[in-house]
């Protein structure tokens, strides 16, 4: 399990390399207009979309760059700018604040799972476990993985729903899926 301090201590950062663009890049599918690299991190990766900037803040105000650039394997669900701004007005604020740094990073790590788990693999689980399946985060939140048609959905402490939009981008060190809401831990 990780401590706080090494989540602390990461960040997703996101960024293109020219070296192996011609076969990862076409492996993977573009996220936020960038071409996404399976010989680089979830961070490395993740700052080249402009989908999701507001995720790239809250994972540096957080400090998780470090760990969601270690060798992993996570899966990261990983929250649109657009599903930050679907919360209550002033949160995302609020929760870049210095002081709220912990509740930040629990919200955070419960968007991230301690293992490479590819769409395929999730809807085996689910069918598998009867339509319902579910997800320990590092965070401390267990989510339910449903499926909605061939889409995969995500069931939050709260009852908070997000659907995996973007599913499969492959990283060195794992896989994100983006989701169109923020999941979050139980109150």
């Amino acid at each position: 399990m990780f401590s706080t301090k090494a989540l602390a201590t990461s960040a997703l950062v996101l960024s293109l390399s020219g070296f192996g663009f011609a076969a990862s890049a076409m492996d993977n599918p573009m996220v936020g207009g960038a071409a996404m690299y399976a010989d680089k991190n979830i961070v490395e990766n993740a700052v080249n979309s402009a989908d999701h900037t507001t995720l790239v803040a809250a994972v540096q105000a957080a400090g998780l760059v470090e760990t969601l650039s270690g060798e992993g394997p996570f899966t990261v669900f990983a929250p649109t700018n657009d599903a930050f701004a679907a919360l209550p007005e002033g949160t995302v604020e609020t929760l870049l604040q210095p002081e709220n740094k912990d509740m930040l990073t629990t919200i955070l790590t419960c968007h991230v799972v301690a293992a490479d788990a590819m769409s395929d693999a999730i809807a085996g689980m689910i069918a598998d476990d009867g339509g319902v399946h579910p997800v320990s985060t590092v965070g401390g939140c267990t989510l339910q993985a449903k499926m909605d048609g061939d889409n995969i959905v995500l069931e939050d402490e709260r009852g908070g729903t997000a659907t995996v939009t973007i599913a499969d981008v492959k990283q060195s060190n794992g896989v994100i899926h983006v989701i169109d809401a923020v999941l979050l831990p139980a109150e």
